[in-house]
């Protein structure tokens, strides 16, 4: 740790923990997860995005494994070759949107190799049992394309039918290679193919996408904790989102389906208190024509509107949260809008990296005059504010896959149900204390991370042996025991 300190610059200690995970991997789960805190945005975001940007010139040694186009009819082979016969985890990208970044291609590789780490060091997945795999269909990025330390096809990127043949060998060698138990998790894919595999691969293998579903749990989870501070229930609230893209129609969908258990009342009814606004305005109805598919269900009646200042003056929203990708969009005037007509705004500005966050913790804070509760996709530092110190909570999906991710293993889950998300976000809920919503804190510390991972793996194993889609029979007596005893830990082994 004293070595990785010695660095100053971020993109320094993310190369000397790849080359630590290299050289020794124990070592790496050791300091990871000693350090969650310190070490989590240098392994994962915010550093990863700068690494993914610069992955070419980084290149040491590949970590993962790569299918290109070129394999294609051959993808079963490939996966033939990854030495781990045994595996549990995958998570998979093509590199279209990582993170805020944009189209990214094969350096997207830095994001599957992210967040399985994060399997093993904060939800005990074996390091041997995970793979992550990037699919290079080429990249539409033409900086890429020019720059000589490119790793990936030199080509646009396929579409249509070439795209979906390839994925869909990939998806069938998976199963006949590893079996019907192994996770797959789609990573950073654009939005029309995220939700388009989702859809086309969810009743057939164990999939899971984290930027629809992990997100909207991690959310889920942090406005639970928001009532004891705001009072009420979730349908007592009105919900706007900036950005209607996979995470906010994601978060909204999830959000109404909560609402709809909790109050039981139907989804077309809860899905009205929850309004979404893209690049072109407010989704309203008189709009549903031109809408993508995953944006209809959001289209209310309301006349027009355009400009977020003006349709937070006209929802007049209790809680607004960005899933926009676009940084600064929370202005002072949005701010002080959403403080006027709101005791307590909750205010949640979700996009990664810190340059794409709508704002700050210090810009929530003072312009509400200390009013808000906020959250943040990125780490913020603490804010004081008139003698007042405020801790921003950090709205991350490592609180949600890893124990999610345990859970579905530990059961021998065949599908992901929704029910599993609420579970994993109730679960997660359930961990905070009084002490921390003092704070303003609507997420537990995340130096306890594998406490409450292993109390998601709980929850969501309970939900998949309830749903008879858990395999591993007799169900164990005590699940959290079960799920303790499961975990890798980077402890050196005694010989005698």
């Amino acid at each position: 740790m004293n070595t990785i300190r010695q660095y100053q610059l971020p993109l320094q200690k993310y190369t000397a923990m790849m080359e630590l995970e290299e050289r020794n991997e124990r070592l790496f789960y050791k300091l990871l997860i000693d350090n969650v805190e310190e070490l989590l945005p240098v392994v994962y975001t915010p550093t990863v995005g700068e690494a993914c940007q610069k992955y070419g010139s980084i290149f040491k040694r590949p970590q993962g494994l790569y299918i290109s186009l070129k394999e294609k009819g051959k993808v079963l082979d490939v996966l033939k070759n990854w030495p781990q016969k045994s595996i549990q985890v995958i998570v998979v990208t093509d590199g279209e949107r990582i993170l805020g970044l944009g189209d990214l291609g094969c350096q997207g590789m830095g994001i599957p190799v992210g967040k399985l780490s994060l399997y093993t060091a904060l939800g005990g997945v074996r390091p041997s049992a995970c793979l992550p795999v990037t699919i290079d269909v080429g990249t539409n990025n033409e900086q890429l394309l020019k720059d000589e330390f490119y790793i990936g096809l030199r080509q646009k990127r396929a579409t249509g039918q070439e795209y979906s043949e390839l994925l869909h060998e990939f998806m069938t060698a998976v199963k006949q290679n590893y079996g019907e138990k192994v996770l797959i998790q789609f990573e950073d894919f654009a939005n029309h193919n995220a939700f388009d595999l989702l859809a086309k691969y969810g009743t057939t293998h164990l999939v899971f996408n984290d930027d629809i579903q992990g997100t909207a749990a991690v959310v889920l989870a942090g406005l639970i904790s928001a009532l004891k501070l705001l009072g009420g229930s979730l349908a007592d609230h009105t919900f706007l989102f900036l950005g209607a893209g996979e995470a906010g129609t994601g978060i909204a969908e999830l959000i109404a389906l909560e609402m709809s258990r909790r109050s039981k009342t139907p989804l077309e009814e809860t899905r009205k208190k929850i309004w979404l606004t893209d690049s072109k305005g407010l989704i309203v109805s008189s709009r549903k024509e031109s809408l993508q598919h995953f944006k209809k269900p959001w289209a209310h009646e309301h006349e027009p509107v355009k400009g977020l200042l003006e349709v937070v003056k006209a929802i007049k929203p209790t809680v607004l949260i960005g899933t926009s990708g676009v940084g600064k969009t929370f202005t002072k005037e949005v701010i002080e809008a959403m403080a006027s007509f709101n005791e307590k705004p909750l205010i949640l500005a979700l996009s990664n990296p810190t340059s794409q966050s709508e704002c700050t913790a210090e810009e929530a804070y003072t312009w509400t005059k200390g009013k808000a509760i906020f959250a943040s996709g990125s780490p913020f530092d603490p804010v004081e504010y008139e003698g007042k110190v405020f801790v921003p909570g950090q709205s991350n999906n490592a609180y949600i896959f890893p124990g999610l991710g345990l859970g579905l293993v530990i059961s021998g889950a065949i599908r992901v149900h929704d029910d599993m998300l609420l579970a994993a976000a109730e679960a997660l809920a359930g961990q905070i204390k009084e002490e921390y919503l003092a704070k303003g804190l609507i997420y537990p510390p995340l130096s306890n991370i594998r406490k409450i991972s292993v109390q998601i793996a709980a929850n969501v194993a309970a939900k998949a042996y309830e749903l008879g889609l858990a395999t591993r029979l007799p169900r164990p007596e005590n699940l959290v025991k079960h799920a303790e005893s499961c975990m890798y830990s980077p402890a050196y082994r005694y010989y005698r």
